[in-house]
């Protein structure tokens, strides 16, 4: 009774190590989580808002522009000299003007009224980048999403693996403890009970692997999930429970070509290459911009202009964009046949992932099965070479590989079914509808 008692305490010491404020958390809590605290989706969101401003400031260039100055300057005593077809007199009266300082201000405004259509296209193709920033955010959404449940999943299977485990070591530990007994009243050999012990020993060594993997899991999934490192979490075995029909991988491939994020953008960004070539274009136009301006000068004992006021439409046009803008105009155009080249390689890889997505849940599915039923016979294989035992018809090697065979094949089971529901989800990102 003290030896039951002995392992039962150790069994506890060890199956509780983590127990200590643990809080429980469900797949869905996990996922909710990891959105709201996902640095990679603060950045993807930034992506958006800078997209934003490109349009806000492309706007912005097509509002008046109004500009202001004013100089005073002092000057030293030039000798001016006034050519003039009139009289000496007149030329003689000139000589007499001291200039010794100078003052003015100037006022300007432009509105720009035409620019060869590169503010519509400027716009259009900002407008479109903003758009494919937002479906690479909902992409990088989708993968936060299965990041979560993988790491879940691996929470969860770190803890069975632990609770598994120290379960095993407590029976060793009695096992130890009744062939010590047994060697001492001469009923088996001392080599039995090294054996023993040193399968005891060997499931010690496991559980500490297993612990220290609980513990790198754990730390991992509180930085997802961006709750406090010290934070002792239990995943929700029922998680787990339900898997759904895997369906065909035709269905599954259309559905990725109508909810894919990123071929969504990818198109989009076509549209925006589209626009960029007339962006390129738009320096074989001249630029039009109604002009108005205010000047105010003062030279004492000279010229004083008080209110000189000019209006008018501007026209400039570059010349040497009629040599210079072809090269612009090929460099868009390259960059377009880039993005439709780089849809054809991802109509490529979606068709890939998909199939491998969907043959891996396949293969997840029928895993379960298997397991299961190694569960059933490892169980069985147990009771029977421990009868067999009792009986001296095996050896203790037997009955001791027929632990370790019971212990390993729920471990599987239980690793087989949280596999099988990141397999799915695995799924259902590639197709572009995990949620």
């Amino acid at each position: 009774m003290a030896l039951v008692a002995a392992g039962l305490f150790l069994f506890a010491s060890v199956t509780h190590s983590f127990g200590q404020a643990t809080r429980n958390i469900t797949l869905e809590e996990a996922v909710e989580l990891s959105l709201k605290n996902s640095k990679q989706l603060k950045l993807s969101q930034s992506n958006v808002d800078l997209a934003g401003l490109n349009i806000r400031s492309i706007r912005d260039n097509q509002l008046p522009s109004f500009s202001l100055s004013a100089s005073y300057l002092r000057l030293n005593t030039p000798n001016i000299n006034l050519k003039s077809s009139s009289s000496d007199t007149s030329s003689n009266g000139m000589s007499s003007v001291h200039v010794n300082q100078v003052a003015y201000g100037m006022a300007s405004a432009s509105i720009p009224l035409f620019s060869g259509f590169r503010y519509k296209y400027s716009l259009e193709s900002a407008k479109y980048l903003q758009e494919a920033s937002r479906l690479d955010a909902e992409t990088d959404r989708q993968a936060v999403i299965q990041n979560a449940i993988a790491a879940y999943s691996n929470l969860y299977k770190a803890k069975k693996s632990v609770d598994l485990v120290a379960e095993n070591l407590v029976r060793e530990h009695e096992r130890v403890q009744e062939f010590t007994n047994r060697e001492k009243n001469g009923i088996i050999a001392r080599n039995d009970l090294l054996k023993a012990t040193l399968q005891e020993s060997n499931v010690q060594l496991t559980l500490m692997d297993a612990e220290n993997d609980l513990k790198l899991t754990t730390i991992n999934m509180n930085l997802i999930l961006g709750l406090p490192e010290e934070t002792q979490l239990a995943a929700d075995s029922a998680s787990f429970e339900v898997l759904k029909d895997a369906g065909n991988a035709m269905d599954w491939e259309q559905t990725a070509l109508t909810h894919r994020k990123d071929m969504a953008a990818l198109a989009i960004r076509q549209k925006a290459a589209n626009s960029d070539i007339h962006v390129a274009k738009a320096d074989l136009y001249p630029n039009v911009a109604l002009t108005g301006g205010y000047v105010a000068l003062s030279i004492p004992g000279f010229v004083t202009v008080p209110n000189a006021f000019n209006a008018g439409i501007g026209i400039s046009y570059n010349l040497a964009s009629l040599w210079k803008t072809g090269s612009k105009i090929e460099e868009a155009k390259t960059r377009l046949y880039q993005l439709k080249t780089n849809e054809e390689i991802l109509l490529d890889r979606v068709h890939l992932e998909i199939n491998t997505a969907y043959y891996n849940y396949v293969l997840s599915k029928k895993k379960i099965e298997v397991y299961e039923k190694a569960v059933e016979q490892a169980n069985e294989n147990y009771r029977i070479t421990k009868n067999k035992y009792d009986n001296s018809l095996v050896t203790t090697t037997e009955l001791l590989d027929a632990d370790v065979a019971q212990v390993q094949s729920k471990i599987n089971y239980a690793a087989a079914k949280a596999d099988a529901i990141v397999a799915y989800k695995k799924l259902e990102q590639t197709a572009g509808v995990i949620n």
